[in-house]
């Protein structure tokens, strides 16, 4: 049977290489009708912490990577000191000669060579590898021993991981020799480049899983986006959901180079997932931000309002950090004007076109769309003026900025007393500055 295996060390977060990683190893055992293993390689007391270990789950949890057996490597010492004091027996490994306790294997002197699912063969001479600490001198077991024991004692069937790896293959495979176990097959999945061609580094997308999460993006939207770096489903297909990519996926059609992490990309394809949510999950996903932001103070909130609100702004936004930041102004007071506003507001002095318009605002009985458009066609065709004329300064008036969803639907959604506020605050704003 396939089995496969993510090995998270809970001593930091989980960023996009290790969540990708992740994904082709749990894409792989379910398109293969096979077993996808969890195992937290907490070998590392002094930085392992609970937090980084509960933001893992949670994170995968949220990308929906569900898990068939999870194990935690510290549980599993044990097994990797008998096994090490059986190679001591076989004459295989000694003792280190200052008398700490230590173990070491005997590195054989051969060539080494993997047939690499997404490289093809590659070669090791372990001329170049010196003896392996199997056991250090605190009786803990080291990373490339643990690793092996545990494979081969799970029967993971591939190892799937980072080519960062590559330099601890032919290692493992002596280790796997000496025991007399069978090898797995491996597959080493070459890194995430950043913009500038170099290694990710925070500044340039190395970042936590959940931090994305918090920014907005979407875990659908997230797991397509890690999809394509370094695969492809074909026919230039760009959004495909986790159910395609299960009957699509090969990990022999994973790419042998490196792919190029594109914020950009990222942003468009939430956008895609956005743009055509359900409105009401669409809320759902976005009240714990409102209610972050003090927009939404307690439960009994206006739901249609909120609503409308995600309508106007659904097919503009990348994440829903913008949407709290762009309607930031149907909350305030006293709408915040950004320079280009200012400057649009004092251009043709509008105080007495922006007092009809009140007053025909006013007079509405019916604040919606339809009846705020027409009370302002009414208006520029009483002043006899072009609506451009008009139509900007009203924006930068009732929003504090010259961009956003259709000025009508903003100010039919804002309301009568808060329009007619702001544009007798306009009207202040250009007789006083």
């Amino acid at each position: 049977m396939i089995r496969t295996r993510f090995a998270p060390s809970p001593t930091g977060s989980l960023h996009i290489g290790g969540a990708r990683t992740c994904l082709f190893n749990w894409l792989f055992a379910r398109s293969e009708k096979g077993k996808f293993i969890l195992r937290i390689e907490d070998t590392d007391k002094a930085r392992s912490k609970k937090e980084f270990l509960d933001e893992i789950l949670n994170s995968l949890k949220w990308l929906g990577f569900d898990w068939d057996e999870i194990y935690y490597q510290s549980q599993r010492f044990p097994l990797c000191l008998d096994l090490a004091k059986k190679l001591l027996a076989e004459k295989k490994a000694y003792e280190a000669e200052d008398g700490s306790g230590a173990i070491i294997l005997k590195m054989p002197r051969k060539t080494v060579q993997i047939d690499d699912l997404i490289h093809g063969k590659i070669q090791f001479d372990t001329q170049t590898i010196k003896d392996q600490v199997l056991i250090k001198s605190d009786g803990t077991p080291t990373y490339n021993f643990a690793c092996v024991v545990d494979d081969a004692d799970l029967k993971i069937s591939h190892v799937i991981r980072g080519d960062d790896h590559i330099s601890n293959t032919p290692k493992q495979v002596i280790i796997y020799e000496a025991l007399g176990f069978d090898l797995p097959l491996f597959a080493h999945i070459p890194m995430i480049l950043s913009g500038q061609g170099g290694r990710l580094s925070k500044r340039t997308g190395a970042t936590a899983v959940s931090e994305y999460r918090n920014m907005g993006f979407l875990p659908e939207a997230t797991v397509n986006y890690l999809s394509l770096l370094g695969w492809s489903a074909g026919n230039n297909q760009e959004i495909i959901s986790k159910e395609e990519m299960i009957k699509k996926f090969s990990i022999k059609d994973v790419n042998n180079t490196a792919a190029t992490f594109n914020l950009e990309k990222f942003r468009w394809i939430n956008n895609y997932y956005l743009k055509n949510m359900e409105s009401r999950r669409f809320l759902d996903i976005a009240i714990p931000l409102f209610k972050q932001k003090g927009y939404i103070k307690e439960d009994s909130f206006d739901r249609n309002w909120f609503l409308n609100l995600i309508e106007l702004f659904k097919g503009r936004i990348s994440t829903l950090s913008e949407l709290i930041e762009w309607s930031g102004f149907f909350f305030v007071e006293e709408v915040k004007l950004i320079p280009e506003a200012k400057v649009k507001l004092k251009e043709n002095n509008l105080t007495k076109e922006f007092g009809i318009l009140k007053e025909k605002f006013a007079l509405l009985k019916e604040f919606d769309h339809a009846a705020v458009e027409k009370a302002f066609r009414d208006t520029i065709e009483q002043l006899n003026i072009k609506s451009k004329v008009l139509i900007h300064p009203l924006r930068a008036a009732v929003t504090g900025s010259l961009i956003g969803p259709g000025i009508f639907e903003v100010i039919a959604l804002l309301g009568k007393e808060k329009v007619c506020e702001r544009l007798d605050k306009a009207i202040e704003f250009i007789k006083t500055t």
